[in-house]
């Protein structure tokens, strides 16, 4: 396996640069630099401490999903539910066991993720603001939510749309009586 192109690929994925990268992992830039090229080869404790920046396991990083056919097409069971803890990495905080976030294929293939969400009555990603490197855009399918970006504050329903640099704080809560199911879209991949 070549090793720097892996690192490199699933850090584009993730949306990270190496500075980024190497701040959350605690090397340096240098470092990941080094290892993407093929310069260095780095030791097992190495490689461990910077996949925690993404986060990601050894396990993870070495294997390879082998697929006969490129998939297109998804069944509803087919989705990936994001996890909680998948979630915080963005620093999503608030009722996130609420929060369902179904993710279309494998975003670490792709620079468009793509999300099937859904926010229960009083469902809320949390009074810390999100912030993340990519932009994002949705569809209010159903229900309503208030969305804050930056200072400004709009209640959608069914209909509705939204757009914005997310790297502008922003935070989702369903104020609503029934479920709100929004379908969304986020480029680079954000988790």
């Amino acid at each position: 396996m070549d090793i720097g192109k892996r690192l490199k690929e699933i850090r584009k994925s993730r949306g990270l640069s190496q500075r980024q990268l190497a701040s959350r992992s605690g090397v340096t830039n240098g470092s990941i630099s080094m290892i993407e090229m093929n310069r260095t080869s780095p030791s097992v404790a190495s490689l461990k401490k910077v996949l925690e920046g993404i986060p990601m396991s050894l396990s993870e990083f070495f294997s390879v999903e082998e697929q006969e056919e490129e998939q297109y097409f998804f069944t509803k069971g087919e989705l990936k539910e994001l996890s909680p803890a998948v979630l915080s990495t963005i620093g999503v905080t608030g009722n996130i066991d609420q929060v369902s976030l179904k993710q279309v294929g494998d975003a670490s293939r792709h620079s468009l993720q793509i999300l099937y969400e859904c926010y229960p009555p009083g469902a809320d990603t949390g009074k810390d603001m999100i912030t993340h490197e990519a932009e994002e855009g949705g569809v209010v399918v159903s229900g309503e939510i208030e969305v804050t970006v930056d200072s400004r504050i709009q209640i959608l329903r069914a209909g509705d749309s939204y757009l914005f640099d997310s790297r502008l704080k922003h935070r989702f809560r369903n104020i609503g009586s029934e479920d709100c199911i929004i379908i969304s879209a986020c480029t680079p991949p954000s988790f």
